[in-house]
């Protein structure tokens, strides 16, 4: 977390936006950055890890749940500053990802996991732009889902 604050170079964030009767999943994150705020499940790709895998990776570690990767719904960013510089700089890429089980069991790192609605969710407490995030969904659905296509993983000298 400490290599977050202050960065050299613009964090590449991955969130789960997990569809299911009419309700979006939402995560009460339990760390900073934004504790206590509702967001979609997601965090931090990690290097070496596609967006596929990390989308995966923190919707399992965070609600509990696993899902099938289905487009490219949002790209946003967050660049927050103070007296010191840019203390966050997050591109944040959320991934529409179809469940496989929709009970959730909320992981370590949030202080709650549940279903909503989309009125429901804009009632919440959240960041400026997981707001504008529903509000883009609320009005246009999925009706602008960009298709996702695996990475292209090259490997040198016989690294599988």
């Amino acid at each position: 977390m400490e290599d977050r604050l202050y960065p050299k170079h613009p964090i590449v964030g991955v969130g789960a936006v997990v569809l299911w009767d009419n309700k979006i999943l939402l995560v009460k994150r339990g760390n900073e950055p934004y504790k206590g705020f509702w967001a979609v499940p997601g965090g931090v790709q990690e290097v070496g890890e596609t967006l596929e895998e990390a989308v995966l990776r923190e919707l399992r570690e965070e609600a509990g749940i696993s899902g099938i990767v289905e487009g490219i719904l949002w790209i946003d960013e967050i660049i927050e500053r103070d007296r010191f510089g840019v203390k966050y700089h997050y591109i944040i890429i959320d991934v529409l990802v179809k469940p496989i089980g929709i009970n959730v069991r909320p992981g370590s790192d949030v202080s709650d996991a549940n279903w909503f609605t989309l009125d429901e969710a804009l009632k919440l407490k959240t960041t400026d732009t997981m707001r504008k995030f529903l509000l883009f969904l609320k009005k246009h659905g999925l009706s602008r889902v960009l298709p996702y296509t695996k990475a292209v993983i090259i490997n040198h000298g016989g690294v599988k």
